[in-house]
């Protein structure tokens, strides 16, 4: 469906469910992509998973680190001479009501969900080509809110609006959007929608969980050419969960 050859894309939370997915779908289609996680055995299996070794390299870096992002950013430039795309895909989604929700819990889901998109945007924005693409991986829950994960929502709702700034910094030159998915059949979903399965189901239209390569596809046409005309943009991929559930 898409053509990156001779496109370089850096992936950040490469090796979570959705990441992979990313990863394995842009390499497919042709791009060089420079993969980004916290811990190297998953990135180094997730190479070896797509193979041509020449097209694909890592770098185990926190986000959360802003010193460490802004090596991980020039050291795709080094691989690769160039960097189009920039997808931010790191996330953490755990569970606390706000009456009982420590400040350590507080603190760090707006790091990793929130702060580190900042921090690998801010690295990328002056060496980003010409026509390039910003996607951050948003969430259903910055729109609606969240039931006990009031941390998560609030950052990205942070996303949400950050994302929309940045189009607007950037543009002519570079677009930005994000993408809101639902619930993605993913090991971090999953463990947080146990017993909720059922009822997440028959409130969603399309009458299915979403999986990575759902989100997968929409950060491809929002990288691609097909979507040239748009920036600033929020795009959901949740089966019409956000309209029904």
């Amino acid at each position: 469906m898409f053509n990156f050859s001779s496109k370089s894309l850096l992936l950040h939370g490469a090796s979570g469910g959705i990441g992979c997915a990313i990863a394995q779908l842009f390499a497919n289609c042709g791009a060089s992509v420079f993969l980004v996680d916290r811990e190297e055995t998953p990135l180094t299996q997730l190479a070896n998973e797509i193979g041509n070794a020449a097209r694909v390299c890592w770098m185990a870096a926190d986000v959360t680190r802003a010193e460490e992002v802004a090596a991980a950013t020039q050291a795709a430039i080094a691989a690769f001479g160039k960097i189009d795309y920039l997808v931010n895909s790191a996330g953490l989604y755990t569970g606390a009501a706000v009456a009982s929700m420590c400040d350590s819990e507080w603190r760090r889901a707006i790091d990793v969900n929130l702060d580190s998109v900042f921090f690998t945007c801010r690295a990328a924005v002056s060496v980003l080509a010409d026509g390039g693409a910003v996607v951050n991986i948003a969430s259903l829950s910055g729109h609606r809110g969240d039931r006990d994960h009031a941390h998560y929502a609030a950052a990205k709702a942070g996303v949400l609006g950050f994302s929309k700034t940045l189009a607007l910094e950037l543009a002519p030159r570079v677009r930005v959007n994000a993408i809101s998915p639902g619930v993605i059949e993913t090991p971090m979903a999953m463990k947080q929608i146990a017993g909720e399965r059922d009822r997440i189901l028959n409130a969603t239209p399309l009458r299915r969980l979403g999986v990575p390569t759902d989100i997968a596809n929409a950060v491809a046409f929002l990288c691609s050419d097909a979507s040239a005309f748009i920036t600033g943009e929020v795009l959901h991929v949740n089966g019409g969960y956000y309209i029904a559930g």
